[in-house]
């Protein structure tokens, strides 16, 4: 009776230590993932341009996305210029009119009723891609010049290159006043936006990864930003 006693209560000591041995490991898997979503944040934040970018080539076609302040009037002023023949504003709101995005520059009206396409179904950055990659089809545009805000721009172009694996993507990013002025580390909300921004930058290149579409025909241009 002694004996089945002592070898019940070996087994639960054993149990237990499995028991302990498991949640230290799970503890430790935890602390080193964190550690490295905490790396790979500082490195992901440090690696957004801090100035504007200058273009050494053009492309067949422009698209910025909806978002940021001034995205829109980068974009209007890069078509001017000639570096491209047509200008997609994708991720439009629907409530907005064509007489409210004219008025934001007297080149965004001159050149509208030519040379400007809008999209108003995307709502995120994936609606973007889809509609960016439409539009590309129908126009039979090889070369793309792609305009938004600086932080959002590694994201951007995962998710067009998923769309558009044959199209050459040309990056165009637009620094905020925020991140031209002072350290993002200095500014809560800037180190919010970074933070949430890479989340979802991390989400897109493992559906990347994932995605079969998106190997073997990726063509990213980073020669356009300097």
């Amino acid at each position: 009776m002694q004996e089945g006693e002592e070898a019940a209560n070996f087994s639960m000591v054993r149990r237990r230590r499995r028991r302990g041995l498991g949640g230290t490991l799970l503890a430790g898997v935890l602390v080193l993932a964190l550690v490295l979503l905490m790396v790979g944040f500082f490195a992901f934040a440090d690696s957004i341009p801090r100035a504007e970018t200058k273009l050494d080539r053009s492309a067949d076609g422009i698209v910025v996305l909806t978002g940021a302040a001034s995205r829109i009037e980068d974009a209007v002023e890069l078509l001017a210029a000639g570096r491209g023949q047509r200008l997609l504003i994708s991720g439009v709101h629907p409530q907005t009119t064509q007489d409210e995005l004219k008025r934001r520059s007297p080149e965004v009206a001159r050149l509208f009723a030519c040379c400007v396409d809008l999209d108003r179904e995307a709502v995120n950055t994936t609606g973007n891609a889809v509609a960016t990659a439409q539009w590309v089809k129908k126009w039979k545009f090889r070369s793309l010049i792609l305009v938004t805000s600086a932080w959002h721009m590694p994201r951007a172009l995962i998710e067009l290159s998923r769309e558009m694996p044959d199209v050459t993507l040309i990056p165009y990013s637009v620094v905020s006043a925020g991140l031209r002025e002072e350290p993002w580390w200095s500014n809560p909300q800037t180190v919010r936006i970074l933070f949430v921004e890479y989340v979802k930058y991390v989400a897109a290149v493992v559906r990347q990864g994932l995605d079969p579409i998106a190997h073997g025909g990726q063509r990213l241009s980073q020669r356009g930003a300097q």
